[in-house]
């Protein structure tokens, strides 16, 4: 992984499939009735992670900053939180660090050699990127799930785990969607120059805006 990917946002259309199955995407657009209903869905808004000291009173004022952007601190400055609840290997070497920022919200760096290459956040809703060949997963319980491979480019028709299939379009530059369905169930998952990540009946699915699209069983 040599990118660094700070913020991801996508969205998933309301249709069957949300309903029936409960499929959970990351990002805008979709509705409290998408959360899963093994993880609890009462979320509370990300802390502010950054604090400066005003030098000529000693005063500490909290600074916003989007819980998504990467965190990487200069000398000098006072994070809210820079030691990790817990860490967690990665399958090509590199590190999820993973903070508890709030009433159930998590924020996962993914680290190698110190640099902080791709930041996700789940606060209600699941989280995802993938960066070369390795699809990275932050779920609403603050789990990580990581896997290598199994990419498939579109645009196309392609089978995914579970028995999905998915029929993935290109809509612009930096813009696909992928059509999920099985049975009589369907919906859509939208990766808009940001990658997305959706959850259907135990599965992971994970559309880059590249047009990769990747499966694994939970």
């Amino acid at each position: 992984m040599t990118r660094q990917r700070t913020r991801r946002t996508a969205a998933l259309t309301t249709g069957a499939l949300a309903a029936a199955l409960s499929l959970s995407a990351c990002g805008d657009g979709s509705s409290d009735a998408e959360e899963r209903p093994a993880k609890a869905a009462s979320v509370s808004a990300p802390q502010s992670e950054n604090s400066q000291t005003a030098e000529s009173s000693g005063e500490t004022s909290a600074e916003s900053s989007d819980p998504r952007e990467a965190t990487g601190s200069a000398a000098g400055e006072t994070t809210a939180k820079d030691t990790p609840d817990r860490t967690q290997k990665l399958p090509d070497g590199s590190t999820a660090n993973i903070y508890e920022t709030g009433d159930q919200a998590y924020r996962a760096e993914i680290v190698s050699r110190g640099s902080v290459l791709a930041t996700l956040t789940a606060d209600g809703k699941i989280d995802g990127v993938n960066a070369n060949d390795m699809s990275v997963i932050l779920d609403v319980d603050g789990t990580v799930h990581a896997w290598l491979g199994g990419g498939q480019q579109g645009p196309g028709s392609f089978n995914l785990k579970g028995g999905w299939k998915a029929d993935v379009t290109k809509k612009g530059n930096a813009h696909y969607e992928a059509h999920i369905h099985g049975g009589v169930t369907s919906d859509t998952i939208i990766a808009k120059e940001e990658d997305a990540a959706a959850y259907a009946n135990g599965i992971y699915i994970l559309l880059s805006s590249g047009g990769i699209i990747t499966s694994q069983a939970q």
